[in-house]
Formats: structure tokens, sequence, C-alpha cells
């Protein structure tokens, strides 16, 4: 499953950033290309969890993808330059989460303004992580 998983991801990722094929892979717009894959994973591992949901994200000149809002994704994503540890904030006082341990990995790879970019981070519970996320449109699908 995560290879076919893979495998599209792939696929998606050449069609959104305006590829044709590999051997003539050429931008269809001077804009460079940002696309990306995110997923929400059961587990501590993403390649070897059970992936809860997965959109992909394209970021060039416009806003398009599976994401649900993709331009508020896309301005969340271009907001952390890059560096999507930005995202990880103190989690929202006002909310409390158990203390039980049931990881939740989130993940983006793909392509931000032309630099391969890979991403992950675990946490403890889908609890902490919707807290530290607190309406973050990246991770909201």
């Amino acid at each position: 499953m995560r290879h076919r998983l893979a495998a599209v991801s792939a696929a998606a990722l050449l069609c959104l950033a305006g590829t044709t094929s590999v051997a003539q892979a050429q931008p269809a717009s001077p804009y460079a290309p940002s696309a990306m894959v995110l997923t929400i994973t059961q587990g501590d591992d993403a390649a070897t969890g059970t992936v809860l949901r997965a959109t992909v994200l394209s970021c060039a000149y416009t806003a398009e993808g599976t994401h649900p809002a993709p331009r508020a994704a896309c301005d969340a994503l271009n907001a952390t330059g890059g560096r999507l540890d930005r995202l990880l904030s103190a989690p929202d006082p006002g909310r409390a989460c158990r203390r039980n341990y049931d990881p939740v990995t989130v993940t983006a790879d793909g392509v931000w303004h032309g630099d391969r970019l890979a991403w992950k981070y675990t946490f403890p519970n889908a609890c902490v992580m919707s807290a530290t996320l607190n309406g973050n449109a990246l991770y909201a699908f």
C-alpha cells in the first residue's frame, strides 16, 4: 500500500509541477514549482504507520490540488518560508489533552519554490496535534 501511495504521490507531483515526462521536464510557467503531498499517519513512523488522510497541494502561480482549502494552505506554507517547524507552536492552553501515547505523524513531501522538501513530525496523540497546529490551514484536511 505505501509503495502505491508513493507512486501515486510522485505522479501527482509531476503533473502538478507542470511536467509531461521525465525526459522532457520543462516548467509550464516561469514560477518555480511548489507541489506537496501532505499526510497524517497513525503511528510514530510514517513509512510503516497507517495513513489516515493524505492530500496533494500545488502552490505554483495558482493554488490547487485535492486539499479542501488550497489557497489558505498555500498561504500557511509560504508563511513558514519552507521551514515547516515554524508550524509548531505551544499547544492551545485552553485545550486539555490526555497524556496517552497514541502517536500521529504528519509529513510534507515534495517541492517548495523549486527546492526539495521532506519534513515529518510526530505528536504524542491526535489531540496534541490538533492543539499544536491550532487552526493552521496546511493540515486542515
